[in-house]
């Protein structure tokens, strides 16, 4: 008798999801609304001055977050003229950190997913190895719960082996 080694999960009807797979392509950058605060203000004269001479460009194709590091007030205005330079050249701009992009950017795609595919098949989610990304994983079971009410609950990094 012959001793082959058969990989009996790649010849299954398990379905592997590797969320990797899904993180959207593109430089990050923040840009920090503290770099035109004058000790600690925001005035309005030279704000509105230095955003007319800012180099916008650099921010062609990327997506942004838009925050400010220092722990000042800012008028509602400031942010929205800010956006209003930068969303003709970056692909997304959107108010928070470079996390709350990275989460923005996961729920676009994960709502725009097609999980029809993984009807009625049994599931193996991986690729969450940091914990920066359990909410890409949280994300991604709550858009399953959609298509099968009857998940079942698991613990991160275990795989998820029911059926839709």
């Amino acid at each position: 008798m012959e001793n082959t080694i058969v990989n009996k999960v790649s010849n299954s009807s398990l379905v592997v999801v590797d969320l990797q797979d899904y993180k959207p392509n593109g430089v990050r950058n923040l840009v920090d609304i503290t770099q035109w605060l004058e000790d600690g203000l925001l005035r309005e004269k030279s704000f509105r001055q230095s955003l007319k001479e800012h180099n916008w460009s650099q921010y062609k194709d990327q997506l942004v977050a838009l925050d400010c590091s220092a722990d000042v007030i800012l008028p509602a205005w400031a942010t929205l003229l800010i956006t209003t330079y930068l969303s003709p050249h970056a692909k997304t701009v959107i108010l928070g950190s470079l996390n709350d992009l990275e989460k923005h950017l996961f729920s676009k795609t994960i709502d725009q997913l097609d999980l029809e595919r993984f009807k009625g098949k049994p599931l193996i989610i991986k690729g969450i190895i940091h914990k920066k990304h359990s909410f890409q994983e949280r994300r991604y079971r709550k858009q399953r719960e959609t298509i099968n009410k009857s998940m079942r609950k698991a613990e991160p990094f275990c795989p998820i082996t029911d059926a839709i």
